[in-house]
């Protein structure tokens, strides 16, 4: 099958060496150094789900029409990355591999003769160097196309996707967004220190700030009329007992997403965007609960306060040392 993949970086880089791997017909876009190592020497995937270089066809925008496609740039560029391919997207589906909620419902609306198809990627993969990728923890890609029952395209997509990782089509897409959104809450503090996903769970201080923002979170969601979907653990069961926890107890979520990540040090998708100089997801993110709440007349401030740590980071460059998160933070909690 043909296949594009549009932004070909740690999650897209991962998708396209797979399914490359898999004898697809494989076309990648990315830019400057990276775009080069891919033509020169080809994508390397390397770690959790084994090694391959993928020969694949490389640009800054595809050159083919695909069959299939996975739109897998950062939420702030996808729609700008989808204008500028809709005439080779027309007519086929078209999956979404975004963190955010609204990334979904922006390209159906941009694609109105696409069968778009949303992806949430619980798995985590770093960009090593261009031209190199590696999956830090397997885990399975959720796909889906809104609040109801998979539709024909999701189920095409689940078949081609779950043959070179693990997939699963499911029902209540827009509450396995929400979901999503929850496992990201532990995606600012790395980016706002420069520590590793591990090691700011395993800090008490700083988890528990990371158990507030997600417990805020949670409830902004539980007001907004959300129900969770079930994604890795993470249920609407659980959920809920976060939201009405205190932070002692309700940092037990924290504590297994850390333990589920295993001792591969994960950077975070977020702080990967810090450290090579490029702007981050984080409106995307937490920035996300802070727009929700005022839909609903509420404020989120600590998820407020953590997006302006992480835009201080992208402005200064400096990361922020705990002690002082700690200080910041603690009259929010």
């Amino acid at each position: 099958m043909r296949i594009g993949v549009i932004g070909a970086g740690a999650i897209g880089g991962t998708i396209a060496a797979l399914l490359d791997r898999a004898g697809h017909n494989v076309e990648v876009t990315a830019r400057g150094a990276h775009l080069e190592a891919i033509r020169a020497t080809g994508l390397h995937l390397s770690g959790e789900w084994g090694t391959h270089t993928a020969r694949v066809r490389a640009a800054e925008t595809l050159t083919t029409a695909p069959e299939l496609a996975f739109v897998c740039t950062k939420a702030q560029d996808a729609a700008a990355a989808i204008r500028e391919h809709s005439p080779l997207l027309a007519g086929i589906p078209v999956v979404i591999v975004q963190n955010g909620l609204t990334g979904l419902g922006e390209a159906s609306a941009l694609l109105p003769d696409s069968d778009c198809v949303g992806a949430l990627a619980l798995w985590a993969a770093s960009y090593l160097s261009p031209g190199q990728v590696s999956v830090t923890t397997p885990a399975t890609t959720y796909l889906g196309s809104g609040d109801g029952a998979p539709n024909a395209a999701t189920l095409t997509v689940a078949r081609v996707l779950g043959a070179v990782m693990p997939s699963e089509a499911t029902a209540n897409f827009t509450g396995c967004q929400w979901t999503k959104l929850m496992v990201n809450q532990i995606n600012a503090m790395p980016a706002i220190t420069g520590l590793s996903v591990q090691e700011t769970l395993s800090d008490r201080h700083l988890r528990l700030i990371v158990t507030a923002s997600l417990r805020e979170a949670v409830r902004i969601a539980l007001a907004s009329g959300v129900r969770f979907g079930s994604l890795q653990g993470l249920t609407d069961t659980i959920l809920r007992f976060v939201a009405r926890s205190p932070l002692t107890v309700g940092q037990v979520v924290p504590l297994l997403m850390r333990r589920r990540m295993g001792r591969t040090p994960n950077p975070g998708s977020t702080l990967q965007s810090i450290r090579r100089g490029q702007p981050t997801e984080i409106d995307f993110l937490n920035g996300a609960v802070v727009d929700q709440a005022a839909l609903i007349g509420r404020d989120a401030p600590i998820n407020a306060a953590l997006v302006g740590l992480v835009h201080r980071v992208e402005h200064t460059g400096a990361f922020v040392a705990p002690d002082e998160v700690r200080t910041t933070l603690a009259p929010l909690l």
